[in-house]
């Protein structure tokens, strides 16, 4: 399952971007092949660090994770070229995943794909009665 598409891809990062990225023969315009391609590697990338623990696929996808596949996917896209910043998205983004694996972060949806019901709750236990005329001498 993606968790981007191109149009996500064009609108974070411009159509000019993409064009350099993707035309590889100088049409012009946008390769939506190659863009997909790289859109399915950074795909199958989260998929490799959600499997242990979630279901997989997420239906529907937890929309945080369209701007860590786009950066994932841009990068890849810039093969050895990549720009500091790019680079810094991409490590930023592996960076969230590895949380998520750990389980530090959560992605808001439970082991299942659905939102999950509150774990964190208090709790009180009560030790019982310190203070009855039981335990108490001579005072009460």
């Amino acid at each position: 399952m993606n968790y981007c598409l191109v149009t996500d891809l064009i609108a974070r990062f411009g159509e000019q971007e993409l064009i350099a990225l993707t035309d590889r023969d100088g049409t012009g315009t946008v390769v939506e092949v190659v863009a997909q391609h790289a859109i399915q590697d950074a795909s199958a990338l989260i998929d490799g660090y959600l499997l242990g623990r979630y279901d997989l696929p997420l239906q529907p996808a937890p929309t945080v994770l369209t701007p860590i596949c786009a950066d994932i996917a841009r990068y890849q896209l810039y093969d050895n070229e990549a720009p500091a910043v790019v680079t810094k998205r991409y490590e930023t983004a592996i960076q969230f995943l590895k949380s998520v694996g750990k389980g530090e972060v959560t992605l808001g949806v439970n082991d299942a794909g659905a939102a999950p019901g509150s774990t964190d709750l208090p709790e009180i236990q009560s030790g019982g009665n310190i203070f009855n005329r039981k335990n108490s001498k001579g005072f009460i």
